[in-house]
């Protein structure tokens, strides 16, 4: 921008791309050009890289430990629109918007289906024999994009970064094959795991970005139960679960959750769904 001129701009990282540059939302973001300096505090600068639409290429002018630091400082949670029109964010949404085993930053938003399990219930399951395996899936934000193809076949599905690391593949491998079922918490999670196995069922270790787009006619390799919230209609993650279940049924689900007043969103009601065989 024109040297002297001054624009308030609201920024959302999104996206880790280096130890010195994220990408990142902004809002307005027409009001920006490569090159121009943001100034988010004396100690938090960047510059401009590239833009694309809403979506810019931010350079700070730190890096690595101190720019996370910086950035906490500085930066607030960024809460789902629905509940930041309402509010500012407080401390305390540091613990309720947050599942109770997230262990890596990187996300954009909580795995929502995550968010019903406590510390005390994870106990419970675990000594009625519940085998708890982790994994980790960074949450994009195109994961709320809705799909506004009309062959779902042109929609481009968004990349998320995921981890399955050698021994949680093991574990679920073992549990198969055991007789076992392998549940997924959350749509995020069962796009890794489908992501990891192969045409068998077995699954692998897996590290990197998935773009798996779950359809119905998706014949699921690894997962056998689903926990998951309710999802809004032509998104992707309401095609996944009517994947998972069939469209019939899940139209009668959801008949019942309208019916029985039912909360969607992050911090509404889940579902457990039982694959047919």
């Amino acid at each position: 921008m024109p040297e002297g001129l001054e624009v308030r701009v609201e920024v959302t990282l999104h996206k880790r791309a280096g130890p010195d540059r994220y990408l990142a939302f902004a809002k307005p973001a027409r009001r920006l050009q490569p090159a121009d300096r943001l100034d988010f505090s004396p100690d938090l600068r960047a510059h401009i890289r590239a833009r694309n639409g809403g979506e810019v290429d931010l350079i700070f002018e730190q890096s690595g430990e101190g720019l996370d630091q910086a950035i906490s400082r500085m930066g607030a949670m960024p809460l789902p629109p629905y509940i930041a029109s309402r509010r500012a964010p407080d401390v305390q949404d540091m613990a309720d918007y947050q599942t109770v085993y997230a262990a890596h930053e990187g996300s954009v938003a909580a795995p929502t289906a995550g968010l019903h399990f406590t510390a005390e219930m994870m106990e419970r399951l675990q000594q009625k024999g519940v085998g708890l395996a982790p994994l980790t899936l960074h949450v994009g934000a195109g994961t709320f994009l809705p799909v506004i193809a009309e062959d779902t076949r042109n929609h481009t599905m968004h990349a998320e970064y995921a981890n399955l690391g050698r021994v949680t593949a093991a574990r679920l491998n073992a549990a198969h094959a055991c007789g076992g079922r392998i549940a997924a918490v959350g749509t995020t999670a069962l796009r890794t795991l489908e992501s990891a196995a192969d045409a068998s069922g077995f699954i692998h270790a897996f590290e990197g970005e998935t773009s798996i787009f779950i359809t119905p006619g998706y014949r699921f390799r690894a997962v056998d139960l689903l926990v998951t919230n309710f999802h809004l209609p032509r998104s992707t993650l309401f095609m996944l679960v009517c994947a998972f279940m069939g469209l019939e049924t899940m139209q009668k689900a959801y008949a019942e959750a309208i019916r029985e007043r039912y909360r969607f969103y992050s911090y509404g009601d889940a579902c457990l769904l039982i694959r047919p065989s």
